[in-house]
């Protein structure tokens, strides 16, 4: 008999053996992470769903946000607030899930809370940014004497609350070593990518980019299926429950058959950042990707209308419009 070893979200499976060594293991990480003071920086909904996965398990996290009516909530649930980055930067180890480049740039480079650190502390960096700021920030820390892991993060909000992420994780060996115990807490699954960080981004950012690949090939499914009287909850019932019976399609193919875009859980907005990651990441190897040009301009036209505030699998609803002819 198989059962999950994470969440059913999470495409893991395991034995009953080797579901017992995981919890063996995550118990192992919960008492070692449980005596170490936990640094966050960034409180969106990805950022305070993990901060929340890891008081529930009783780790100290010193939290902070530019925006501060988050660090209010999460204190009020048992997070230490913090005044200001370099607080944080006085814990054992510091996660930081920021929106994009420039919010890292501000929050940790300009500000100079990266070089007032003290020597040998570990940071890990869960954003989905640049290979040109991946590079930079690895060669930064190192000239610092800091650890760095880059460990983005597969999963939405629900997901990061109930410790079932894919976290991807790169750098030096000794500091990924440090900071396992706190990334067991947060993930089904820690897939190690060697010590070059920006092999972690770059494998996020491939990823995210399947992930709009597929909501567009969803849309368009549904707008054929339609043309020929099958309803988009029926086609997208029967395909995501047999061939591509995945948590992406399965998720998103759901939101799409509802046309249920709001609240969003991840930002067409972000989506639009991550496709120009893409594309920027490509031009630098000279590569071509015209799915990721077309996803470009496909969430370019989703933005441009009056709601602003929807969720990435709104991008379906452009598909549907282009092959429509509409």
């Amino acid at each position: 008999m198989r059962r999950a070893c994470g969440p059913p979200w999470s495409g893991t499976a395991c034995s009953d053996d080797e579901a017992g060594s995981r919890s063996k293991a995550l118990a192992h990480s919960t008492r070692r992470s449980s005596r170490m003071n936990v640094g966050f920086i960034g409180l969106g909904a990805m950022g305070a769903a993990m901060v929340r996965n890891l008081l529930a398990k009783g780790v100290t996290v010193t939290v902070w946000n530019r925006s501060r009516a988050i660090v209010d909530a999460l204190a009020a649930e048992g997070a230490k607030p913090a005044a200001s980055v370099d607080e944080v930067f006085a814990a054992d180890i510091v996660l930081s899930m920021l929106a994009h480049d420039q919010a890292v740039r501000e929050a940790l480079i300009d500000s100079g809370a990266l070089g007032r650190a003290r020597k040998g502390l570990v940071h890990v960096n869960h954003a989905t940014i640049s290979a040109g700021l991946a590079v930079e920030l690895a060669a930064l820390h190192a000239e610092l004497g800091l650890g760095y892991v880059a460990a983005p993060v597969f999963g939405r909000p629900p997901v990061a609350l109930a410790g079932g992420l894919n976290v991807l994780a790169a750098g030096p060996d000794d500091a990924v070593a440090k900071a396992r115990p706190v990334l067991d807490l947060l993930a089904a699954k820690v897939w190690p990518l060697g010590e070059d960080p920006v092999r972690a981004n770059a494998l996020k950012l491939a990823g995210n980019f399947m992930i709009v690949s597929a909501i567009e090939s969803m849309g368009e499914a549904v707008a054929l299926g339609e043309a020929y009287g099958v309803p988009a909850p029926e086609l997208l019932d029967m395909l995501t429950s047999t061939l591509f019976n995945a948590p992406i399609h399965k998720i998103y193919g759901g939101m799409i058959a509802e046309r249920r875009y709001s609240p969003p859980g991840f930002t067409a907005e972000l989506g639009l950042k991550d496709v120009r990651l893409v594309l920027d990441a490509a031009e630098a190897k000279g590569l071509s990707m015209p799915q990721a040009d077309l996803a470009e301009a496909s969430l370019e036209m989703l933005l441009g209308g009056e709601d602003k505030d929807l969720d990435l699998a709104a991008l379906a609803e452009v598909a549907r419009a282009r092959v429509e002819g509409r």
